[in-house]
């Protein structure tokens, strides 16, 4: 299963624009991402309302993965690998602050 790990970047956390910067970025990867923190199962990374309620607070470690069986057919893991460090970046930068 593909995994990165990351820190939320972004004052407010994963709230209001930093939540809605994330959830876009993640809809354009086309894959089933999910984010956890704490050890807490993942929600859906591509649901607003899922990010924004789970409470990503600045400084948090946060995990982002797909599970391997939710893969599609046409994204290899190595393909998926390179989505989630694109997804790290973004949440460890100034665009999703």
């Amino acid at each position: 299963m593909p995994v990165r790990k990351a820190f939320v970047t972004a004052a407010i956390g994963l709230h209001a624009r930093p939540a809605a910067v994330f959830v876009r970025a993640v809809t354009a990867t086309g894959l089933p991402v999910t984010i956890s923190k704490d050890g807490r199962p993942g929600v859906d990374a591509r649901s607003l309302l899922e990010v924004m309620t789970e409470d990503f607070e600045c400084g948090c470690e946060v995990e982002l993965a797909v599970a391997a069986d939710a893969l599609p057919a046409s994204c290899s893991p190595a393909e998926a690998e390179g989505a989630l460090e694109e997804l790290r970046i973004l949440l460890e930068s100034a665009a999703a602050a």
